[in-house]
């Protein structure tokens, strides 16, 4: 049904439908504003309430001696799983849908950098299928622990720090990540899986419908960390993820896109004018757009353990690494992707 040009959904959508759609809303909701609402919300309850403010001082004490769990591998299980199995996460995975393939087995005694391009605006596949538990991640790669790297700004937010504890989250800071790949995890785990989304959030800049940019050129930090602890780099592909939002899009160098630097290096966020879908209507909002996303993870590219590699190691693993991302693009295109033909991974400068 349209409305003065508002296409709105028709009144008989299943429940279940409109429970996904309130999902995947809450979650960008979230995403979006978490950090600025966990600020409000602790100043609120310090200045404005009668007795919860007494107990703000014991938080901020709590969060004092917790400061540096993200960069020790973050929480245990057990205070991970109650979200990644709750019907928060199933029907946020069901709104798309989302889909986890993997084209090889992993050996389970080994920690993993698995590396995924593009960002998207916000990588919605890359949570669903590694922050819940309803893909199957744990099922596909058995005996590994899965954590996400995330922002370490998000760790330092009064409650919204709580939420990506919860989804099994750790610290993009060097010293995590240092810390991920050269520990072995607590036991039933034999192994570690660290997801690392490696163009990051300037990478959300360049999304557009049916576009494959990545910054992956640009970046060469985490081919000198996965050669200091030879850990094997694993190409992950979110296909679909860029067709989720439209954005009002300026190319780079123009003054818009330099705005939006900008305000990215300020904030950590990249600020994204993006047009979504709302609860009710598909016209606008901020909402993804209902579109299958499938995560694919390749084959591992093995590297040597180099204490401290020269320039000219870390350039020879970071052209081997953009050939074996390439490859496994273009030999898996084909399954998710329309027109996969006229479609390539693009390199950006």
């Amino acid at each position: 049904m349209e409305i003065l040009g508002i296409k709105f959904a028709p009144f008989n959508v299943p429940l279940k439908r409109r429970l996904e759609t309130l999902s995947v809303t809450v979650w960008v909701v979230l995403i979006i504003t978490g950090n600025f609402l966990g600020y409000v919300l602790a100043g609120y309850l310090l200045l404005y309430t009668e007795y919860v403010r007494y107990l703000m001082p014991i938080y901020f004490l709590y969060m004092y001696y917790d400061w540096d769990t993200c960069n020790k591998g973050g929480r245990s299980e057990r205070w991970c799983k109650w979200l990644r199995n709750s019907a928060w996460m199933r029907n946020y995975c069901d709104y798309f849908p989302l889909k986890l393939v993997k084209t090889t087995d992993l050996d389970p005694t080994r920690n993993y950098l698995f590396c995924s391009v593009p960002h998207g605006i916000m990588s919605s596949g890359i949570c669903g299928a590694f922050s819940s538990d309803f893909l199957g991640c744990k099922q596909l790669f058995p005996g590994l622990e899965i954590r996400v790297v995330i922002l370490d700004q998000h760790f330092k937010v009064p409650f919204f720090r709580e939420y990506a504890y919860m989804n099994g989250a750790v610290s993009s800071s060097s010293e995590s990540l240092n810390y991920q790949l050269s520990t072995k995890p607590p036991a039933p785990y034999t192994g570690k899986i660290t997801i690392l989304i490696v163009g990051g959030a300037s990478e959300s800049l360049e999304c557009q419908p049916g576009t494959y940019r990545t910054l992956v050129k640009k970046r060469k930090g985490f081919i000198k960390l996965a050669l200091k602890h030879g850990t094997p780099l694993v190409p992950v592909i979110p296909f679909g993820e860029t067709d989720l939002y439209d954005q009002f899009y300026r190319p780079e160098g123009t003054s818009f896109r330099k705005f939006q630097h900008y305000v990215r290096k300020i904030i950590g966020l990249a600020p994204v004018v993006l047009k979504g879908r709302g609860l009710f209507q598909y016209s606008f909002g901020v909402a993804p757009h209902r579109r299958p996303i499938t995560v694919v993870v390749g084959s591992p590219l093995d590297v040597p353990k180099v204490e401290e590699p020269t320039r000219e190691q870390i350039d020879e693993y970071h052209e081997k690494f953009i050939k074996h991302t390439i490859d496994l693009f273009e030999t898996q295109k084909h399954k998710y992707i329309k027109n996969a033909e006229s479609v390539k991974m693009e390199l950006l400068s």
